[in-house]
C-alpha cells in the first residue's frame, strides 16, 4: 500500500468531510440557542433526519461499493457499469419521490407529523436527489478526483451554512428592529422548518452542478451487467440497511419509546450531544473514502492482506487520537451546544467509543467484499442491530437517552467481533492484535488519568470555564503529548519493517 497516496487521498477528502462536518457543527450550537431544549423541536430534527440517514441507504441499495467492484473488474466496461449505476439508482429515486408525494398526508400522519406534511416532502426530494447524487460521487473516487469532489461537497456546505446563520441570526435581529417588525416575524417564524427548506434548496443546487456527471447516464444500458450486480449489491443492502439502523434505529424508535414532549425533549438533547462525539464518524468517512478505492483496486494483489493489517493499525491509532483529544478538551467542546443541553455530554465517551467500534467493523469488512461472501454483512450487521434495539426497547423507558448510547456501544461491539472471528476463519488476516491492544489500552489508561485530574480539580461536564479549566487541559495536552510519542514510533516501526521486507526481496 503507497501510504503517501492513502495520507494525501484521506486528506483531500477528509477535507470535505471534516471541515464540512466542523462547520455544520457550527450550526449546533445556533440552533441549539434558538431551539430550546424544552421544546423538542431539535429532537423532530434529529428523528426526522435519522429516517433521512435510513432512506438514503435504501435508495442506492450498496450499489456504491458496486460500482467500485465491476468498476475495477477485469473485462467490464466502467463507462458501461457507471451508466447502468445511475439509471437503477435514478429510477429508484424517482419512484420513492413519486410515491411519498402522491400519499404525502397519509405518510406525515403516519410518522408524527399531521400538521407539517411539507416536512416530509422536503426530506423525500432532498433524499432521492441525494441517492442519485452519492453514485456520482462515488465515481468522482473511483476516477481518483479529489478535487472535484471536494469543490462539489463545498457547494452544499457553504451555502447551508450561510443561509442558515441568515436566517436564525440575522433576520431575527432585523426584525427586532420595530414593533410591527417583531410582530410580524412571530407570525413568519416556522422554527426547524426553516432547517429542512434550506437543505433542499442547496442539494438542488449541487444536482444542477452534477450536470457533467450526470451525462455518464447515456453511455448506455447493459440488462444482464444490470443483473449481475443486482446479484452482488442485494446482500450489501440487506448490510447496509442493518448497519445504519445500528446508527439511527434509536433516533427513530425514541419517540415510541418515550411518547409526546418528553420523548422529542431528551430526543434534541442526545442528538446534539452526540453531534460532538461524531467526529469520529467523519474520520471513518475520509478514511473510506480514500482506502476503499485502494483496496478493491488492489484486491488481486499478493501485498492485499498486508494492506488490511497496515490500514487497521493506522485508523485505530489515529481515532483514539481523535477520542482523547475530544474528551481532553471538552471544557472548551461542550460549547457546540448551548447551555441547556449539557446534561447530555455524559454520553460523548460512549458514543465516541462506539463510533471507533463501527470503524473497525468497517476495516474488517473487506474480507467478504472481495471474496462476494456479502451476505455475511447483512448476517453480522444484523446480529449487532438487534442487540441494540433489544437494549433501547429494554432500556430507554427506564434510563432514557443513555440507554441509546450504550445501545450503540453494545450493538457495534457485537458485529466487530463477530466480523473478526468469522473473518480468520473464512479469510485470515495476519492483524497487528498486539499492536492494537497496546494502543487500546495506553488510551484508556491516559483517559483515566484525565478523569482522575478531572476528580481532584472538582471540575465537571457543567463546570463555567475558569482557572481549574485551564489547568485540566494543561495537564491533558502533557498526557496527549504521551500518546503522540506512541504514535511516532509506531510509523517508525512501520517503516522499519517495509524496509526490510523490501530488502529480503
Amino acid at each position: 500500500m503507497n501510504l503517501k497516496s492513502l495520507a494525501k487521498d484521506t486528506a483531500l477528502y477528509g477535507l470535505s468531510s471534516i471541515v464540512g462536518r466542523f462547520l455544520n457543527y457550527l450550526l449546533v450550537p445556533v440552533y441549539t440557542y434558538y431551539i430550546s431544549a424544552e421544546s423538542g423541536g431539535y429532537g423532530i430534527v434529529t428523528n426526522l433526519y435519522a429516517y433521512t440517514a435510513l432512506l438514503l441507504t435504501l435508495l442506492t441499495f450498496g450499489m456504491e461499493t458496486t460500482l467500485f467492484r465491476f468498476g475495477s473488474k477485469e473485462g467490464e466496461d466502467p463507462k458501461m457499469v457507471f451508466s447502468t449505476t445511475l439509471r437503477l439508482v435514478g429510477l429508484v429515486a424517482a419512484v420513492f419521490v413519486a410515491a411519498v408525494l402522491g400519499f404525502l398526508h397519509p405518510i406525515s400522519g403516519a410518522l408524527g407529523y399531521a400538521s407539517h406534511p411539507e416536512y416530509i416532502a422536503c426530506m423525500a426530494l432532498i433524499v432521492g436527489q441525494d441517492a442519485f447524487q452519492a453514485i456520482m460521487f462515488s465515481r468522482l473516487r473511483q476516477n481518483h478526483r479529489p478535487l472535484r469532489f471536494v469543490a462539489l461537497k463545498f457547494a452544499f456546505i457553504i451555502p447551508n451554512v450561510l443561509l442558515n446563520l441568515f436566517i436564525f441570526m440575522l433576520l431575527p435581529r432585523f426584525f427586532a428592529s420595530s414593533p410591527a417588525l417583531e410582530a410580524l416575524w412571530q407570525r413568519f417564524d416556522y422554527g426547524v422548518g426553516f432547517i429542512f427548506f434550506v437543505n433542499l434548496l442547496c442539494t438542488t443546487a449541487v444536482s444542477l452542478l452534477f450536470i457533467p456527471e450526470i451525462k455518464g447516464i447515456f453511455y448506455g444500458w447493459d440488462k444482464a451487467l444490470a443483473g449481475r450486480m443486482l446479484r452482488y449489491t442485494w446482500p450489501l443492502l440487506l448490510l447496509g440497511v442493518v448497519g445504519i439502523l445500528n446508527q439511527v434505529a434509536d433516533k427513530i424508535l425514541f419517540p415510541k419509546l418515550i411518547p409526546g414532549e418528553e420523548g422529542l425533549v431528551q430526543l434534541g438533547i442526545y442528538g446534539a450531544c452526540a453531534k460532538i462525539a461524531l467526529i469520529m464518524s467523519v474520520l471513518t468517512q475520509a478514511f473510506r473514502y480514500a482506502y476503499e478505492p485502494i483496496v478493491f483496486a488492489g484486491s488481486g494483489d499478493r501485498s492485499s492482506p498486508q494492506t488490511l493489517s497496515d490500514g487497521m493499525k493506522f485508523f485505530v491509532l489515529f481515532t483514539l487520537l481523535a477520542f482523547l483529544g475530544v474528551m481532553f478538551y471538552m471544557p472548551l467542546l461542550r460549547y457546540l451546544v448551548a447551555g441547556s443541553y449539557w446534561e447530555g455530554l455524559k454520553v460523548v465517551p460512549i458514543v465516541m467509543m462506539a463510533e471507533i467500534f463501527m470503524g473497525i467493523y468497517f476495516n474488517l469488512s473487506f474480507w467478504y467484499k472481495l471474496t462476494d461472501q456479502t451476505i455475511w454483512g447483512a448476517v453480522m450487521s444484523a446480529a449487532g442491530v438487534a442487540v441494540m434495539i433489544g437494549v433501547n426497547v429494554a432500556f430507554v423507558p427506564r434510563f432514557g437517552y443513555m440507554a441509546c448510547a450504550w445501545g450503540g456501544f453494545a450493538g457495534y461491539g457485537v458485529a466487530m467481533l463477530l466480523s473478526y472471528f468469522i473473518g480468520q476463519k473464512k479469510s485470515p488476516v495476519a492483524y497487528d492484535l498486539p499492536g492494537v491492544f497496546i494502543s487500546f489500552a495506553l488510551a484508556m489508561l491516559l483517559y483515566g488519568a484525565s478523569a482522575l485530574l478531572a476528580r481532584i480539580l472538582g471540575i465537571g461536564y457543567d463546570s463555567p470555564l475558569s482557572g481549574k479549566s485551564v489547568a485540566f487541559m494543561a495537564g491533558n495536552t502533557a498526557l496527549l503529548a504521551v500518546y503522540g510519542a506512541w504514535i511516532l514510533k509506531c510509523l517508525r516501526r512501520t517503516r522499519s519493517a517495509r524496509r526490510e521486507a523490501e530488502t529480503a526481496q
